[in-house]
């Protein structure tokens, strides 16, 4: 698996495995800007929100595009992810990751919901 790869699917598994996983690959310090009501969170207090790495039954990442430099990787794509009893959820969404002693971890992530203003 590329280095590429195994970002990808760190980055997916963020989203299926639930907090456990996610805090596992997360660095200490971490910050994620999330939409309305979490806001901006670092810390601990990214364990205490409920809608951070909840369980998604699915997601598609479309819109990929990954650059990295030495032990630095920054990811931005599109998701729609889906979940019992829920709208599916679409995003704009970026993440952060620093290669520390060779495991990749993430200092930050971000999403923008995706609206269409005309349906504002």
């Amino acid at each position: 698996m590329t280095t590429d790869d195994t970002l990808w699917d760190l980055e997916e598994r963020f989203w299926t495995q639930g907090s456990d996983s996610a805090r596992h690959a997360t660095a200490k310090g971490a910050v994620f800007v999330l939409p309305y009501p979490a806001g901006i969170l670092q810390g601990d207090a990214l364990w205490r929100e409920k809608d951070v790495a909840q369980r998604w039954r699915s997601v598609e990442m479309s819109e990929r595009y990954l650059s990295r430099q030495n032990d630095i990787a920054v990811l931005a794509y599109r998701v729609s992810a889906e979940r019992s009893d829920q709208p599916i959820y679409e995003a704009l969404c970026t993440s952060t990751y620093l290669n520390d002693d060779g495991k990749w971890l993430r200092l930050a992530h971000q999403q923008t919901p995706v609206v269409d203003p005309r349906e504002g």
